[in-house]
């Protein structure tokens, strides 16, 4: 293929995904890799985060001779921005080939085939255990995981890569 017309095709693909989008129906990716992304939200961090600052503002204006001073405001603005960071940065795990990757307190961290000892599933959780390091655990309850639909393709990851799979 001619490079311009790989440049109409990708423009026309970009046109089309942006539709797709819009509709809530998945891309369609031209000579990629096809990788299954599931997304939660995180509620319960930035919930104590906010509810400490509310404490944090209710203590301290109790105290008799405390005197609000611009860094106590700065204080409780930081607090709030770091609950606000945290909700808006949504916790995700992505399926792939041979790996999955996941959104850790430390950056986005990847565990190849060989990186994962076993696969755990209970009801409204599911557990990466990797060889080294500790599980990597996706819950309905606190981040607002599909944890049904994670548990059937990771299944058939399972299987795919032979990797222990238990369903409890």
């Amino acid at each position: 293929m001619s490079r311009s017309w790989e440049r109409k095709v990708r423009k026309n693909m970009s046109k089309i995904n942006q539709n797709r989008k819009k509709q809530g129906a998945g891309q369609i990716v031209l000579n990629a890799e096809k990788k299954d992304r599931y997304v939660g939200r995180s509620y319960a961090l930035p919930s104590f985060l906010v509810l400490f600052a509310l404490f944090y503002v209710v203590m301290m204006l109790m105290t008799p001779k405390f005197e609000t001073d611009t860094m106590f405001w700065v204080t409780i603005a930081c607090y709030f921005a770091l609950a606000a960071l945290f909700f808006l940065r949504r916790p995700y795990l992505t399926i792939g080939k041979d790996y999955v990757q996941s959104r850790r307190f430390g950056g986005d961290k990847r565990l190849t085939v060989k990186d994962i000892k076993s696969i755990r599933v209970q009801d409204g959780y599911v557990t990466i255990i990797p060889q080294k390091g500790a599980g990597w655990t996706f819950s309905r309850l606190l981040n607002r995981f599909k944890t049904e639909e994670m548990a059937e393709k990771l299944k058939a990851f399972a299987a795919a890569h032979q990797i222990s799979f238990e369903q409890i």
